[in-house]
């Protein structure tokens, strides 16, 4: 901004006459060293826009090495994806290696780029690659040899595949990787690579923590957000392919014509870069915006109404995905408001879709006010009972933990359980529990956690992953879902580490069998550095981070303990509100003589709703992870864990080894002082301040509380809570930001 105030001052006096006799000396040398300071590296302040796309000059011999081999681009444009293929393609050589290469319609020179499909480009028809088996989305990318050239090929069988091949690409350069030889083939087995947004039409954003959604209803449709296109490129770039506009808790009025004309336009900006649009349904809008007196699944005229209105989307916009619905859960209405089941109410709508070649996501999200049974326990109680009942165009929407999102569960149950139905993974890519936006938190451990955990439901080896992938079953339709982390902030995430776990969601979607660590490491050389001595530290500290907040926030299986409502800061005392399982002492349970939810097959029995060998492992306290201890075991203060140390001591050593780790990351962020821009750098250590008093918040608040129950002193050399529990429980915070009364 300076370098732009600094050339603002100085054109109005050369453009003036005589200019140069009425600077002073002292004043052109004010004027040279802000240019100067500018040139040093103002001029480049970066804000975290550019995401992973950053596109900034690499080292000249590096650069000079890739030109090379991208000395020429051989691509089609005849349509908008192509077109967005070769766009990206000039923005990011250009901006990497220094200088744009030449597009042309053929191999003219060594080093040629040739992109496209076998339909799209006679070079690519000509050289017979097997695209079979690539799938709508997948991709080549070839080192081959064309009229005695030297190229580099990226072919598909469809452009949308070119289009993330050509990402790839750009992605090999930022990343260092060679492009000498390559042998590449990448497809995905996840048909559907979704983000949920919770954004409502009034531009408030459930727990988001980026500012207001990036959704400028108001605008639309005449006005299209340049940034909605930036959107599409980045959401490409890691193969998601879906998005749903609105929030699950849905408004029915999203379904009228004024809104449907904008969804229309913002769909228009989406589909060159292969994304469909999506939305979340209010089941009763029959009533609300039809003037039926029902919302009965099996009326006719509820099912006529359902299909006039799949008719009107599909009108508009022939490439509409489908619905997103959350049914009977925290008060939303449903099909059991009429004593039918969820498969009555997800059939009626997947007929409506049907013709159109749409689908419906059921979300298998439901409690119940009234059930007074483990709360964990419901998902599993409603669907299994419905398995192989669904439509063949739904798929249910299901949690990856038996809860709500929390920072450690087990997976959920239902996962390997429901083997005639298509399940599609929902996990939670903004931080509703995980410390908002300035907790550095990375998830891509938690995902990797989930997807790769055994349910052997079908013998050894049946992950989450294999159940969702549709290998295990054989299922064709799949899916996975992320409640976005996208707002109005400069950053979109609400800080830059939390761009990682838009990233890392993006990058699992497409292949659930990456790994976290790889994936940080790519994210870190694209957006910060490629720089070893820069990455490896900071991908250390981002690998341990997930594993920091639970520690001092729910160490050893402890869940739901953050202050209802607003979901921020540790409130383990809070028995108020209209219902027990919204309350934190629901789930621990803790009094004077232990803590934790007995959900052994002597308490409620949950351990059950898994395969036997997972369940005789939960059950049994001998051979249960510490990780899940207190999730599904009650236990005395005194239990002596695997460590030797008492259940209480170990409980404080993992508070303050929360504390500690964090304390660790913020040493690790100073040592990298001076290796990125100054702007982002500054920020992310302020984060780590931020979340540094949080976290001793946490661990002082719960020891507090705890220690007022079971009367034990602290284990030697551990510190006392900085203040007494009153303290901690006169605190309120009615205005955070995502806050749902």
């Amino acid at each position: 901004m300076l370098a732009i105030t600094a050339v603002g001052l100085f054109l109005p006096f050369r453009c003036a006459k005589h200019a140069g006799s009425r600077l002073t000396a002292a004043f052109r040398l004010v004027l040279v060293l802000v240019l100067a300071l500018s040139g040093a590296g103002l001029a480049h302040a970066e804000d975290g826009y550019d995401l992973w796309l950053r596109y900034r000059p690499l080292p000249e011999a590096q650069a000079a090495a890739y030109r090379g081999h991208v000395a020429q681009l051989v691509l089609p444009a005849a349509t908008p994806r192509q077109q967005a293929a070769r766009d990206e393609l000039l923005r990011g050589l250009g901006g990497l290696l220094g200088q744009t290469p030449p597009t042309s319609d053929a191999v003219s020179v060594d080093g040629a780029v040739v992109v496209g499909t076998p339909a799209s480009s006679p070079t690519i028809a000509r050289l017979r690659l097997d695209t079979r088996g690539l799938g709508h989305d997948g991709y080549l990318i070839r080192s081959a040899v064309i009229a005695g050239h030297p190229v580099t090929v990226v072919a598909a069988a469809d452009d949308v595949g070119a289009l993330y091949g050509a990402f790839h690409l750009l992605r090999l350069l930022q990343t260092g990787g060679s492009i000498a030889g390559l042998d590449l083939r990448e497809t995905t087995r996840m048909k559907l690579r979704v983000l949920d947004h919770w954004d409502d039409l009034n531009g408030h954003v459930e727990r988001g923590y980026a500012g207001n959604s990036i959704w400028g209803w108001q605008k639309l449709p005449d006005w299209l957000e340049p940034r909605y296109t930036d959107y599409a490129r980045a959401n490409a770039s890691i193969g998601i392919n879906g998005t749903v506009l609105n929030n699950v808790n849905a408004n029915a009025a999203i379904l009228t014509p004024p809104y449907l004309d904008k969804v229309k336009a913002l769909a228009g900006v989406f589909r060159p870069y292969g994304i469909r649009v999506y939305l979340s349904v209010k089941f009763s809008a029959p009533i609300e915006i039809g003037g039926l007196k029902t919302a009965d699944p099996l009326d006719p005229a509820v099912q006529r109404w359902w299909r006039a209105k799949a008719d009107e989307i599909y009108a508009l916009i022939p490439d509409f995905g489908g619905f997103l619905v959350k049914a009977n859960s925290e008060g939303q209405p449903g099909p059991q408001d009429y004593g039918r089941t969820h498969a009555d109410g997800a059939n009626m709508l997947a007929d409506a879709v049907a013709p159109h070649g749409g689908i419906v996501m059921w979300r298998a999200f439901v409690y119940s006010q009234a059930n007074t049974d483990d709360r964990a326990k419901q998902a599993y109680t409603e669907f299994k009972p419905l398995d192989g009942k669904f439509r063949a165009n739904v798929l249910l929407q299901v949690k990856n933990g038996p809860i709500d999102f929390q920072p450690r569960e087990p997976f959920n149950p239902l996962f390997g359980a429901m083997p005639k139905t298509p399940l599609m993974m929902e996990f939670q890519v903004t931080k509703e529990y995980l410390g908002f936006a300035t907790h550095l938190a990375y998830l891509g451990p938690l995902f990797e956690e989930t997807l790769r955990a055994d349910t052997m439901a079908r013998g050894k080896g049946s992950t989450v992953a294999r159940v969702i992938d549709g290998e295990l079953d054989g299922h064709a339709l799949t899916g996975i879902a992320g409640v976005a982390n996208i707002g109005t902030d400069r950053d979109w995430s609400g800080s830059d580490f939390n761009q990682a776990n838009w990233y890392a969601y993006g990058r699992l979607a497409w292949n659930p069998m990456l790994d976290a660590r790889s994936i940080a490491e790519e994210w870190v050389r694209m957006t910060f550095s490629d720089d070893a001595a820069f990455v490896k530290p900071v991908v250390d500290m981002m690998m341990q981070s997930r594993e920091a907040v639970v520690d001092y926030m729910t160490p050893l299986g402890l869940h739901h303990l953050m202050g209802k409502g607003h979901h921020y800061g540790p409130a383990p005392w809070d028995a108020s509100g209209p219902r027990a399982d919204w309350t934190p002492v629901y789930y621990h349970r803790a009094d004077h003589d232990g803590i934790g939810f007995d959900r052994s097959s002597s308490g409620s029995n949950a351990v059950a709703q898994y395969a036997p060998p997972v369940a005789g492992t939960f059950n049994d306290l001998s051979k249960i992870p510490d990780a899940y201890l207190l999730w599904f075991h009650h236990v005395p203060w005194n239990y002596r864990m695997r460590s030797g140390r008492t259940l209480w001591d170990e409980l404080v050593v993992h508070y303050t080894q929360g504390v500690d780790e964090v304390k660790q990351m913020r040493a690790t962020w100073q040592r990298m002082d001076g290796r990125i821009d100054a702007e982002r750098y500054r920020k992310a250590a302020v984060f780590l301040g931020i979340q540094e008093k949080e976290a001793l918040w946490w661990r002082d608040a719960s020891i507090a509380y705890f220690q007022s129950l079971n009367g034990l002193p602290l284990p030697a050399g551990y510190a006392p809570p900085q203040h007494p529990l009153s303290y901690y429980e006169s605190l309120s915070f009615p205005f955070v930001p995502g806050y749902r009364p």
